[in-house]
């Protein structure tokens, strides 16, 4: 067993050969050995682990929440910071209003605080992102952080390493388009599986790619997409369970199950996965791409062409994805990191360096799951993958003696698609690979611990464990990790697939455009309306009211101001408000608001201030800001209100309250 050589999966484009030279358990024992971990986050996978074992609280979230309702989950988004925007992209943010607006609305079922919108700072660790935001360590508690989380953005501006840490204790998924057309498709397709009153037939595909004298795709043919195949058709009996295995697992028919006649609701594929150079021109658009049967096998030793393998491009206009869900174990198959995290393969050739190699010029989504998601007709609403090689010795151990049946590692996989079958989301049902990734971790920290003080070490359990642990780590979830198989009874037979209607979002004006016609007197107006919940006649010293701000059309007859009526810009403006008042207590009703008392030196006094933000759309109303108030004072009772916009103040004025005699609607007025 330690003269017998490890394949890895991954092609390289450019010349037929492994991406990674096979290597003996002897050779990868010696890499492992080289392995560091951040002493932070082992700390949090060792609680994650022990949790999984019954020794510590649930992880993920906490006890008594239904992974499978967001009303109890919660749900957030976290933004790249946009440079020029000073925040959020506003372009791509509009885009995905249509999802935005479907999740609050579900979130906040119970607690208007479960939905959330983060804004992730360039350079920010994990732990720095959740201190921020006032969240430590522990189970997901959605009363601080929803359970799902969705990142927007490209890797370079939130690193997948943020998204691997994050998401050992919350449920993360990763979109990222180029254009927010592609933006606005993806959110169309989510929300129109979910309300559009439609379900797709109860069908779940397997392909297995199983190339001539290649190791890798026969190991994953015969011992991990095959008895996966078998184990759900006995374990679901509800589900057609369909497999294409070895000679079918053609690119034609990968054609037809995603986007033809034949695209099940599930699909699970198991091949190579394409790699390019750095540099290479077809990197940014084929890596990851799917190697299918096409491929003669290992001994073609020339640059692959693509009549081998399926990429983004095989993906006609006309194809019908809406609702798949889709699972790719291949190399590169969700995304491309930077540098190399096979950091010390130079060390094998009895060089010295410890350094990182660079594998792209710089971090990216796999074109083929951007492509998927955000089709024109409706996309597939998830694709779970690698960033990164997929390790195939992940589901088949190397240090247990027998046949290979034997050695199968199979109760992660299982684990997930059952859940995904069963109706989790999708975020949810890949819990257990971060459960796994934490359990390896921890031991494969405890035993390099050993090592290093005395311990000989046991090759093939080290080469078995340090596989495993890479493969678990690296896998990620390209789109919402809320959205869920959305499935029926009807026959496959009997069903056409449903589209979603076309997306037309504004068209940008130039500057110059912008500077000429003002966009805001085409629309409605935008005025500051404060109303009080409560309709008690008087306001009264040591009384608690709710005070209301919101930017709409007039409808309530209490308007104190034309604070918007000048030029908006066509993505909308985002605000930050600054509350202040030395006669009126503030206090937080609406999440994301920062609260603060200030004794004033010298005077029985407080200054009570509050910040929060506030998105002003330039077609339909804000959302409503809400806080109690509670006056001190009966006299000069005032509230100041600063409005800051890109930076700068934008607007300043008063809310003034008679609190003693008269009607809030008669007293109420804004001094500008």
């Amino acid at each position: 067993m330690l003269e017998e050589q490890l394949y890895f999966n991954g092609i390289d484009g450019t010349t037929g050969k492994y991406l990674l030279p096979p290597l003996t358990p002897e050779q990868v024992a010696k890499i492992a050995q080289c392995e560091e971990f951040d002493p932070a986050h082992l700390r949090e996978l060792q609680h994650k682990d022990r949790s999984v074992k019954g020794l510590e609280l649930d992880f993920a979230p906490i006890e008594g929440v239904d992974p499978k309702n967001l009303a109890e989950t919660g749900w957030g988004v976290i933004f790249a910071f946009d440079p020029e925007a000073k925040g959020p992209n506003p372009a791509i943010k509009e885009a995905l209003r249509e999802l935005l607006e479907h999740r609050q609305r579900q979130a906040t079922q119970n607690n208007e605080k479960y939905y959330q919108e983060y804004l992730y700072r360039p350079g920010e660790s994990k732990n720095q992102f959740l201190a921020r935001y006032g969240v430590g360590p522990g189970p997901a508690d959605p009363d601080k952080m929803p359970y799902y989380l969705l990142i927007v953005g490209e890797p370079e501006s939130i690193p997948y390493r943020f998204q691997y840490q994050l998401d050992v204790q919350y449920a993360v998924g990763r979109i990222c388009f180029d254009k927010p057309q592609e933006y606005a498709q993806y959110a169309r397709s989510v929300v129109k599986a979910e309300t559009g009153h439609f379900s797709l037939p109860r069908r779940a595909s397997f392909f297995g790619v199983c190339n001539h004298e290649d190791k890798p795709t026969q190991l994953s043919a015969a011992h991990l997409v095959q008895p996966l195949a078998e184990w759900i058709a006995q374990e679901q009996p509800s589900w057609e369970v369909q497999s294409i295995l070895r000679e079918e697992a053609t690119k034609a028919r990968l054609g037809e199950l995603l986007g033809g006649d034949a695209t099940p609701g599930l699909l699970f594929t198991a091949s190579h996965g394409m790699g390019f150079p750095s540099g290479d021109i077809r990197q940014a658009s084929h890596q990851g791409a799917l190697l299918c049967q096409d491929w003669p096998g290992s001994q073609w030793h020339s640059a692959i062409p693509e009549d081998f393998y399926f990429s983004a491009s095989d993906v006609g206009d006309e194809a019908r994805l809406l609702g798949l869900i889709a699972f790719h174990f291949a190399c590169y198959g969700a995304g491309t990191p930077k540098l190399d995290d096979f950091a010390h393969r130079s060390n094998l050739a009895g060089g010295n360096s410890t350094g990182r190699s660079a594998i792209a010029p710089q971090a990216f989504v796999a074109r083929l799951p951007q492509r998927l998601l955000s089709h024109p007709q409706g996309g597939a609403l998830a694709v779970i993958g690698h960033v990164e090689r997929a390790w195939g010795y992940s589901f088949s151990w190397p240090d247990i003696r027998g046949f290979e049946q034997s050695r199968r590692q199979l109760s992660v996989f299982q684990s997930t698609l059952k859940r995904l079958l069963e109706g989790h989301p999708v975020g949810s049902a890949v819990e257990y690979f971060n459960e796994r990734y934490a359990e390896l971790s921890f031991d494969l920290s405890a035993e390099l611990e050993e090592i290093k003080f005395g311990k000989d070490a046991d090759v093939l359990s080290l080469a078995g464990m340090w596989t495993a642990n890479n493969d678990a780590r690296s896998y990620a979830v390209i789109g919402d990790p809320a959205v869920r198989l959305v499935v029926g009874n009807q026959p496959f037979n009997a069903f056409e697939r449903p589209t979603i209607e076309p997306v037309f979002l504004p068209t940008a004006l130039s500057p110059e455009a912008l500077e000429k016609e003002s966009v805001f007197s085409q629309i409605d107006k935008k005025l500051i309306e404060v109303w009080i919940n409560e309709e008690s006649p008087l306001l009264t010293v040591g009384n608690t009211y709710t005070l209301n701000f919101n930017l709409s059309v007039p409808e309530r007859g209490n308007i104190h101001g034309d604070i918007f009526s000048e030029l908006l810009p066509q993505q909308g403006l985002d605000t930050e408000w600054v509350l202040s008042s030395s006669t009126v207590q503030l206090k937080a009703k609406t999440s994301n608001m920062f609260l603060e008392g200030i004794p004033i030196k010298g005077s029985n006094k407080t200054v009570w201030t509050e910040n929060f933000s506030l998105y002003v759309p330039i077609y339909g109303d804000s959302k409503t800001v809400q806080l109690d108030i509670k006056p001190v004072f009966a006299k000069n009772v005032y509230i100041s209100v600063l409005i800051y916009a890109n930076g700068n103040l934008y607007r300043q004025f008063d809310i003034e309250l008679d609190v003693v005699y008269s009607r809030l609607e008669d007293k109420v007025s804004i001094i500008e």
